[in-house]
């Protein structure tokens, strides 16, 4: 993977008041669904959103490890299902790892624009195309709880030096 310029590499990202923001909306969204946003599930949160790059499930315990013990992998796992249940990290599919939700889902929707060069992800508001999606499958006679697409493909920095080549 190449290098790029993540989100928190942007001139004026306070990464600092950005985890601060994604920890005060975690505990929004918890109080209001009458759900404990309990210390594992922040600190998991927390690891996630060290970085705005995707992480898997074992380089997120590793990062805890750094803090202090290892936890369990099921431990994980759970916070991190918790987590997505409450939109407040996206799960990316196609890499088997996480990302910090940047944006309030009133609908459950997202669509993640994932590198295949570098792996940065960037999220967008979901908007008409998963309205669209969501009319389908019901037509369909399916019911959908929540959509999340992917959509893979090249990033503009990976992009412009693949065409300067």
């Amino acid at each position: 993977m190449r290098p790029h310029a993540s989100p928190s590499g942007r001139p004026g990202h306070d990464h600092a008041a950005c985890t601060a923001d994604l920890i005060a909306r975690a505990e929004r969204v918890c109080a209001r669904r009458g759900s404990r946003l309990t210390a594992l599930r922040r600190e998991v949160l927390e690891m996630v959103a060290e970085s705005h790059e995707a992480a898997g499930a074992y380089e997120i315990i590793d990062r805890m490890a750094r803090r202090g013990p290892r936890p369990a992998p099921m431990t994980v796992y759970r916070a991190l299902d918790f987590l997505a249940s409450h939109d407040l990290v996206h799960k990316i599919e196609s890499r088997n790892a996480y990302i910090a939700c940047s944006r309030t889902h009133a609908d459950g929707a997202a669509v993640l624009l994932v590198c295949d060069d570098c792996g940065q992800v960037e999220e967008l508001a979901a908007g008409d195309a998963v309205e669209a999606l969501r009319d389908d499958a019901r037509r369909a006679g399916f019911e959908p709880r929540r959509v999340v697409a992917e959509v893979l493909g090249g990033c503009a920095s990976c992009g412009a030096k693949g065409r300067e080549a």
